[in-house]
């Protein structure tokens, strides 16, 4: 029975058959058929657009329409077939999105079949080695292993003589690449920053990063913003975070950044305090206020 709910569009106009998106779609739902990429099945397409930022002729967007619902079990059965790296793939592809429903009913699936996890097999090694850091990310990237640095001698622990001491607490920071289950995001207060506000901003560690979590984005030239307001939910109703600082630019189209986390915080299932700093383009801030 199909049920209106947020599902991926193709361009066929823009898209050019690169295939670079049904490279990057875990769950198969995208094929390159006659020159284009199709959606092949309603039920393989999570909504989540992992695929949007794999496209470089921006012709993957979501929409709302009637669609089937989404089958992780029809997706896990393919995942199964391709073995334990495409399973551990895909998981970290649903916990990095903030979907703990979706995630334990792949792990059931696991589990129903005498299937070992190859995620929870890697949390268990790490913890029996004393690790803090995770894995790579879903593509394997070093760039999105998850690193938390409180407990690595604090902020700034690697600064060299004479240099201003950094206030990053974590990385990865591009929201993007963040996964809103990092221990790091649990109960804190929350930055989320416009690309260009550190660069305007001279003090930017010491007045906005010290002391919080921080994610960042461009709500201009970046793709991929549906997936961005999915993450901020997590990161509301999911980690719980204390307070949202939004620090954006004062050029009009920074104010893209303050209406994801709006549209966000009417999602989440739970308030959490929001604060707009507006920072002017030499420098200093323009104003400062709970939205």
């Amino acid at each position: 029975m199909k049920t209106k709910r947020r599902i991926i569009n193709v361009d066929e106009d823009k898209c050019d058959g690169c295939g670079a998106c049904a490279t990057g779609c875990h769950e198969g739902a995208l094929l390159v058929i006659d020159g284009k990429a199709r959606l092949v099945s309603d039920l393989l397409c999570d909504g989540l657009g992992a695929c949007i930022g794999d496209c470089p002729r921006g012709a993957i967007r979501i929409e709302e329409r009637a669609a089937e619902p989404y089958d992780e079990a029809k997706v896990m059965e393919g995942m199964v077939k391709h073995g334990p790296g495409t399973i551990k793939a895909h998981l970290e592809h649903l916990a990095g999105h903030g979907q703990k429903t979706l995630l334990a009913q792949a792990l059931a699936y696991l589990k129903a079949r005498g299937i070992s996890s190859p995620m929870e097999e890697e949390m268990s090694r790490n913890e029996k080695n004393g690790q803090r850091h995770g894995g790579n990310g879903p593509c394997g990237c070093p760039g999105e292993r998850t690193m938390d640095f409180r407990e690595e001698g604090g902020p700034g622990a690697e600064e060299g003589a004479g240099e201003a001491k950094s206030q990053l607490r974590q990385w990865p920071v591009q929201l993007h690449l963040i996964s809103p289950q990092a221990p790091y995001f649990r109960k804190a207060d929350l930055l989320v920053a416009a690309d260009c506000t550190a660069y305007a901003y001279g003090d930017f560690h010491e007045d906005f990063i010290k002391g919080r979590a921080m994610v960042v984005a461009c709500p201009k030239l970046d793709d991929g913003l549906e997936v961005y307001e999915e993450k901020l939910r997590a990161l509301i109703e999911d980690a719980g975070v204390n307070t949202i600082t939004v620090a954006q630019m004062e050029v009009p189209c920074c104010g893209g950044l303050l209406s994801l986390v709006k549209r966000a915080a009417e999602a989440a299932g739970r308030r959490v305090p929001v604060k707009r700093v507006v920072v002017g383009v030499q420098g200093g801030i323009k104003s400062e206020e709970w939205v």
